[in-house]
């Protein structure tokens, strides 16, 4: 075949350093549109970005180009620089040291969406801890948890 071709679905989901609540209604929507363009700028076409308080969600097309430790690594370290320039409340700010990233069946995608669109409403029932737990289980990934929170 003469020509790459690439369509990867990916959802990733990660918190703020011991799920602090910083990501508030002053910064949230910067922060999310913020994150969007960092994904535009590593040529990985974000789909929908969400969050809640202590988390967000990302859900975009994986660009051929990019190893996936590099996205994160420059989702977070971009992200979080950004952030601590929006004031004193947010100087303290940090992301948690891992994260979770998802590949997600086309035709779910819409089902993404919705979920990521919704998270406000679904954290009234669950945490961070037991939606991320529901992840690692629904995907089948053995985990330690002594070493998934921090």
């Amino acid at each position: 075949m003469s020509q790459s071709l690439s369509k990867v679905y990916i959802h990733i989901t990660f918190s703020t350093k011991h799920r602090q609540t910083f990501i508030d209604d002053q910064i949230k929507t910067s922060l999310l549109e913020y994150l969007g363009g960092i994904c535009k700028g590593l040529e990985c076409n974000p789909i929908k970005i969400g969050g809640h308080s202590d988390h967000v969600h990302v859900f975009f097309l994986l660009s051929k180009k990019i190893a996936q430790m590099t996205l994160m690594e420059e989702l977070k370290k971009q992200s979080s620089k950004w952030i601590k320039t929006k004031g004193k409340a947010y100087a303290n700010f940090y992301w948690q040291n891992g994260y979770g990233i998802f590949s997600v069946n086309p035709v779910e995608s819409d089902i993404v969406v919705k979920y990521i669109e919704n998270q406000a409403e679904h954290h009234k029932k669950i945490s961070f801890q037991d939606e991320f737990r529901a992840f690692l289980k629904k995907y089948k990934i053995a985990y330690d948890e002594r070493y998934v929170w921090d």
